[in-house]
C-alpha cells in the first residue's frame, strides 16, 4: 500500500500513514494513534509553523481586501472593526485545523523529529 499525499492527508486531517483515520481527537489535539491502522501519532509536534502560514496568509487577504475598500468606499472606521476583525477571526479558525494537518503530515512524511541532545 503507497503512503497517502501528505499534503491532501493533512488538508483532510487524515492519518499521514493510511489516509482514513483521523489525524485530530478535537479541534487541534492530534490524535495518540490511528484509528484505522494504528499508526502511533503521539510523536507529532507542528510547533508554530501553521500559525506562521495562517498570519502571513490571513494578514494578506485582509490587509489588501481593507485599503481596497478603503480607497474605493471611504467608509467609516466602525465599519471596518465590523467586517475585518470578525473576517480575520474566522479565516484564522478555518485554516488552522488543516494547516497543522499538513504540517503534521509533512512532518511524518519527511520522518522529521526533535533534535535530542541527552548529555
Amino acid at each position: 500500500m503507497a503512503s497517502p499525499n501528505p499534503v491532501l492527508a493533512g488538508l483532510a486531517c487524515r492519518c499521514p500513514n493510511c489516509g482514513e483515520g483521523h489525524l485530530f481527537e478535537g479541534y487541534l489535539k492530534v490524535a495518540a494513534c490511528c484509528e484505522a491502522c494504528g499508526f502511533n501519532l503521539s510523536s507529532a509536534d507542528s510547533g508554530d509553523g501553521p500559525v506562521v502560514f495562517i498570519v502571513l496568509i490571513v494578514g494578506m487577504i485582509v490587509t489588501f481586501s481593507a485599503l481596497f475598500v478603503e480607497f474605493t468606499v471611504h467608509p467609516p472606521i466602525w465599519v471596518h472593526l465590523l467586517i475585518w476583525l470578525p473576517l480575520t477571526t474566522v479565516l484564522t479558525l478555518v485554516l488552522l485545523r488543516p494547516f497543522k494537518g499538513v504540517m503534521v503530515a509533512m512532518q511524518f512524511h519527511n520522518k522529521a523529529s526533535e533534535a535530542r541532545h541527552d548529555g
